[in-house]
């Protein structure tokens, strides 16, 4: 399951993974945010908050993930992922290879950090 809310009047998404990710899910989701993402233009930033990521059930889990943020990159300026887990801080290497936006990690307690960074278009 993935759970979402938006910032700074729709500019900024934030997704939390709160269960072990499946396809399903992506789709489900883009159906959620694509239209409120027309209706309010571009889409600035992304905060992956993944305190509580549980990975993927399966390799194509992580391949509709990674579409998923493919098909948002366009509208996208900055990605940030807030995480302690060792093993996460690679996701911002691996998102470069499928997005051009900024992708920066940041420890857990940095929400708020991660949030202004979001936030600053430059």
């Amino acid at each position: 399951m993935i759970e979402h809310c938006w910032h700074h009047d729709h500019d900024i998404l934030e997704i939390r993974p709160v269960a072990e990710l499946k396809p399903a899910e992506f789709r489900a989701l883009a159906a959620q945010v694509d239209p409120v993402i027309c209706q309010h233009g571009a889409l600035h930033g992304l905060l992956i908050d993944a305190r509580n990521f549980r990975g993927w059930q399966n390799f194509a889990a992580l391949v509709s993930h990674c579409v998923f943020t493919r098909n948002q990159h366009r509208q996208l300026h900055r990605i940030a992922v807030l995480s302690d887990n060792t093993l996460l801080a690679f996701m911002p290497q691996l998102l470069n290879h499928f997005v051009s936006a900024e992708v920066r990690p940041f420890p857990s307690e940095a929400e708020e950090s991660a949030l202004a960074w979001l936030a600053h278009h430059g």
